[in-house]
């Protein structure tokens, strides 16, 4: 044993000389034993030096019983007393069994550090630190803790770089192979609402031997389907099939396609593709599906249809995928004006009015004032399935709704005789808070009024005068365009293999984590996004016995997780599948000619999503083509809901005050 060094004490404690004069009459110092005095305790150090290999490793530690007393207990004890416990708690038992502990440990953390290739030097040195007063297995323990950290973080460096090593986002569009092997050319068809931009795209997609139309909405995809299909090619009707995530209507030798844009089929070439709304293209949540579908159609001739500050986002990105480019800038049909006034009152509604809500909440609000002052109106909202929308439009236009109370989903598609649009507000909840909404979506919902070749202009109004002023403030702001780097490209399966390919983990969290912060963004022109949602379910799903695959659908599984009836049968579905059970699809218990408006809705979406996740997983979700029956009845049930709601409100009137 080596003589320790002198001990930390506190003179506060007690007299330092008379308790090493005691230790020097008992033969301890000798031994390399030190009383201390730390922390309101007194306590024994023993000090020794083990070897391992040809190391030597210092130690001063406190022994398993080294702790004495509390130093107002211990000033207390007569000298008779304290040797007997000095004796006791310092025998040379105690201090060989602490060279045992201390020598096994030693070779315990350097054969820990050898197997991962690190330095033991740095946590040894703790053995010698006499500023801690922990007994010698609590020291150990830190040690170990502190190489387990350590570890993590070497691991945590190795995944990073080997994550980053794996996928170069610069690269990105190469991962398209078909589209990057076929000459390309982009027409860029830009121009605001009602300038018939759509219209000309759609008129050389129809004249084309074969395409595709990428639509933001299902509802957009159902149009334009049906409208693909009413058109000729060589005298006879076009064949199209129709592919959303819940809904395939195949056509046996369809030359045409109609598709949701996160349905990209990168693996079938045409001869034209129309990629509605580009200006998607900044869309926070949704935008990398435009992202993979300007970088991944594989189309001689692409059409990017949308608002005219997308133009320079187009042209950097036909730039980085050496594409030709060609741009065509549509002016307005006919014009956008301001009324003088706002509107006020709603005895100041007329017929052709669509008024402007931004929930579901004030969206019945109104529809309900507005019908009781004797309006027929038709509703429109975000949470109402295509059908049921597009039912409700067609009232509309057919004149057996005098007015349309709706959301911003009218902004997108949805073309309706809409001769006044009637803004009930320009504050709307952004996911986060409530914010003014921005100028282009102001330019957007305005632009729907005025449809051409049915009104000679469009009118705009705020309901008050708050509301009206900034309504005109919004439509003189200069657009501004979308940024030209930074678009956003999600994960897809094939990502998440290969960083677990060279990571060796597994959890749908971890993988998507890494994917945001560890693959390599060499210049920012391209960057990772995921949305919040699918992280959060990352989490819950790791949980579960399920594959990257499965975990991975089940994340994008498009239904509400703020709707409780939703969220259950999301779980549940993800429940089953890790226990590998068949989930047939039962109707509710209840009628739906029993369920409130909400009640359908949400039977509605539950069905949709659950043909979403047969389409993806059939073995154990069998029921497609009942789950595309029960939501195409409950989408009836709405829309009847909503006729007798309007009906029942406008027979509460006297007949004096109906239009």
């Amino acid at each position: 044993m080596t003589k320790a060094s002198a001990p930390f004490v506190s003179s506060a404690d007690g007299d330092p000389a008379e308790d090493d004069d005691l230790m020097r009459h008992l033969g301890l110092t000798e031994r390399g034993i030190a009383l201390a005095k730390a922390e309101g305790r007194v306590f024994l150090r023993i000090s020794g030096v083990v070897k391992y290999g040809d190391r030597r490793v210092a130690y001063d530690l406190v022994p398993a019983q080294g702790v004495l007393a509390k130093s107002s207990k211990w000033r207390k004890l007569d000298e008779d007393t304290r040797s007997g416990l000095l004796l006791e708690r310092a025998s040379e038992e105690v201090a060989a069994e602490l060279h045992g502990y201390v020598s096994d440990f030693v070779q315990e953390l350097a054969d820990a550090c050898d197997d991962c290739d690190m330095d033991a030097e740095p946590f040894l040195q703790a053995l010698n630190d006499m500023q801690i007063a922990e007994p010698a297995g609590m020291v150990f323990d830190r040690i170990r803790l502190r190489l387990e950290h350590a570890v993590e973080r070497e691991m945590e460096e190795q995944h990073a770089e080997r994550t980053r090593q794996s996928i170069n986002l610069a690269e990105y569009p190469a991962s398209f192979d078909l589209a990057r092997r076929i000459k390309r050319k982009f027409i860029a068809v830009l121009g605001p609402t009602n300038s018939g931009k759509t219209h000309q795209a759609i008129e050389a997609l129809a004249k084309a031997p074969s395409g595709v139309y990428l639509a933001p909405l299902r509802l957009l995809a159902l149009e334009n389907y049906e409208r693909l299909q009413e058109m000729e090619q060589h005298g006879k009707p076009l064949k199209v099939s129709l592919v959303t995530g819940e809904e395939r209507r195949l056509v046996p030798g369809a030359t045409h396609v109609a598709s949701t844009v996160e349905m990209l089929d990168t693996q079938t070439p045409v001869d034209v593709a129309v990629i509605d709304e580009i200006q998607m293209l900044a869309d926070r949540d949704r935008g990398a599906a435009w992202t993979a579908a300007v970088c991944g159609v594989p189309a001689r001739i692409v059409y990017l249809v949308g608002a005219p500050e997308a133009r320079r986002a187009i042209e950097v990105l036909a730039a980085r995928l050496e594409c030709e480019l060609e741009v065509h800038v549509l002016k307005r049909k006919g014009p956008l004006t301001m009324e003088t006034n706002a509107v006020r009152k709603l005895s100041g509604l007329r017929r052709g009015d669509a008024v402007i809500c931004f929930s579901r909440r004030e969206v019945l609000m109104w529809r309900d004032m507005v019908t009781e002052m004797g309006l027929s109106v038709a509703t429109v909202y975000g949470n109402l399935s295509p059908e049921v929308r597009r039912a409700q439009a067609q009232r509309f236009r057919e004149g057996t709704a005098d007015v349309v109370v709706g959301t911003d989903a009218l902004a997108m598609g949805l073309n309706m005789p809409i001769a006044r649009v009637v803004m009930t507000t320009t504050v709307k909840y952004n996911g986060y808070e409530e914010e003014e909404i921005p100028a282009a979506l102001a330019r957007q919902i305005a632009g729907r009024a005025g449809r051409f070749g049915v009104h000679e202009e469009g009118l705009v109004a705020g309901y008050d005068n708050e509301t009206h002023n900034v309504m005109r403030s919004l439509l003189r702001e200069k657009p501004v365009p979308l940024k030209a780097t930074g678009f956003a490209v999600a994960p897809t399966l094939e990502h998440l293999h290969r960083i677990s390919s060279v990571t060796h983990e597994h959890g749908l969290a971890k993988l998507l984590k890494r994917f945001v912060h560890n693959i390599d963004v060499p210049d920012g022109f391209f960057y990772p996004r995921i949305t919040e949602e699918q992280f959060e379910r990352a989490a819950w799903l790791d949980t579960l016995q399920l594959t990257v695959a499965e975990k991975f659908a089940l994340s994008l599984v498009p239904i509400s997780s703020k709707v409780p009836s939703l969220q259950n049968a999301w779980e549940t579905w993800a429940k089953a599948l890790a226990h590998k059970k068949i989930t047939p699809l039962t109707a509710n218990d209840r009628p739906l000619h029993y369920m409130n408006l909400q009640e359908v809705e949400d039977a509605c979406r539950l069905y949709s999503a659950y043909a979403w996740l047969a389409y993806r997983q059939p073995e154990y979700f069998p029921d497609t083509e009942l789950a595309q029956r029960l939501s195409r009845e409950a989408s009836e049930r709405v829309d009847s809901i909503l006729q007798e709601q309007n009906s029942a409100a406008r027979k509460r009137q006297p007949r004096k005050f109906r239009r």
